[in-house]
């Protein structure tokens, strides 16, 4: 299918292609607010962190998770749920993570740090985070309003990273950040232009119409990348998707590809592929391919992009949400409403 410009607004009157063809911009004014927003916070004796958040707002939590998973000296978690773990005590630093600032499940969570006496850093566009934040006197970073929270990824991630590097947590990311800005960029340019010749995330989407999307990774960097694929195809195109992780995988998923071959002959099986995964991984995620070409419609791997570890990994991400755009416009449907999710908050206030 050729898809023009015309055919993407027609589909897409809420210019999601605006948020993507714009992320670059974003994440540069992302790391403006992280860099100069006020940050007073005693982090002494912080033994621990958790990010409390759903959807698009704790996925950045995610992806700060796994690229600091080799640096990090302190246990980082994100909690998606009503009560924080068992483990959040005084000596730990609360992430409050909600772009809209009213989100039930991290409100909950948010009041539970207070009751336990934790350190907390808020990430929310205002609400009631803004206002208790304002109450406890606990520092709140600022970000901007009017985007879909899975569409303000440069607001959930570059913030909190550049405030665990004011912090001490970790060494300062401006080489890191400089290099991911400048192939987001170029990216950009590339994935916006429907006609343009190599489109991947557009090659991607038209393999993945009318299947079911299996993805595979590493566990190592990538495995909240797998997660961010899956999310946003689901969100977006409004399709399904599946995955998991090596090596687990390999010791128990992979032992199903056997029944039910009809229903995976409409499967496809998208390989995430980094090059600083282990050794053994990477040998691994290659005989894997060998034995599920033989049941899957399709299997194709798609490589990470530059130098650090930060561009890499956004250079999948920012691909995987390409994809799941083109997806959509394949499947004739508006990227942006979530109705399914808005009629599950809806009954959720009834009660």
């Amino acid at each position: 299918m050729k898809l023009t410009l015309n055919d993407i607004r027609r589909i897409d009157p809420t210019a999601m292609y605006s948020w993507l063809s714009d992320f670059p911009g974003q994440v540069e004014q992302a790391v403006r607010i992280g860099t100069q927003s006020p940050l007073t916070l005693n982090t002494k004796g912080v033994k621990s962190i958790v990010v409390t958040g759903m959807g698009g707002s704790a996925i950045g939590g995610d992806l700060v998770r796994s690229y600091l998973s080799s640096e990090l000296k302190v246990p980082f978690s994100v909690s998606r749920s009503y009560a924080l773990p068992a483990y959040v005590n005084r000596h730990t630093l609360v992430v409050v993570s909600s772009y809209s600032g009213d989100t039930e499940e991290t409100l909950s969570s948010y009041r539970d740090a207070i009751r336990r006496g934790t350190k907390v850093l808020c990430i929310t566009t205002g609400g009631e985070v803004e206002r208790l934040a304002g109450k406890h006197g606990h520092p709140c970073i600022k970000v901007p309003p009017g985007l879909q929270p899975r569409a303000a990824l440069g607001y959930s991630f570059f913030p909190l990273l550049i405030a665990l590097s004011r912090l001490g947590f970790i060494k300062p990311q401006q080489r890191e950040i400089k290099e991911t800005v400048g192939a987001l960029k170029s990216r950009s340019i590339l994935y916006r232009n429907p006609k343009g010749p190599g489109n991947l995330p557009l090659e991607i989407a038209e393999r993945l119409h009318g299947r079911l999307p299996i993805l595979y990774s590493a566990s190592d960097h990538l495995d909240a990348v797998n997660v961010r694929w899956r999310g946003q195809i689901s969100e977006n195109a409004k399709q399904l998707a599946y995955g998991h992780v090596l090596p687990e995988m390999n010791h128990n998923e992979i032992v199903g590809w056997n029944m039910n071959r009809s229903l995976m002959k409409r499967m496809t099986v998208v390989f995430l592929r980094d090059r600083g995964t282990h050794p053994r991984v990477q040998l691994r995620e290659e005989i894997t391919k060998k034995i599920i070409k033989s049941y899957a419609s399709d299997v194709l791997e798609v490589r990470s992009e530059g130098r650090s570890l930060l561009a890499r990994i956004m250079s999948l991400v920012y691909l995987g949400d390409w994809v799941s755009f083109y997806l959509a416009i394949l499947n004739k449907q508006n990227p942006t409403p979530v109705k399914a999710i808005e009629y599950l908050k809806g009954e959720l206030a009834k009660t």
